[in-house]
């Protein structure tokens, strides 16, 4: 099952945001535009362009990731 999300994210907060995504037992990426990183890499979560609206894809299901991604949730 893969789920989207399009959320607003400030550097301050990667290191919550990846914490959260490494307990996921799937794949988690996060991207905009053609740019894709794994979200559980600090290293390349940080190189995103936090001006973006950015587009976390879950290749699973885990309902605490998707209560924690709410907080930076965005209307589309």
């Amino acid at each position: 099952m893969m789920m989207q999300h399009k959320i607003k994210l400030r550097p301050d907060e990667v290191k919550g945001f990846v914490a959260a995504a490494t307990k996921c037992l799937f794949d988690v990426d996060i991207s905009y535009n053609s740019f894709i990183v794994d979200a559980k890499s600090i290293i390349g979560v940080l190189g995103l362009n936090f001006d973006q609206i950015l587009t976390v894809t879950c290749n699973g299901y885990d309902s605490d990731f998707e209560n924690y991604l709410q907080k930076f949730a965005v209307a589309c």
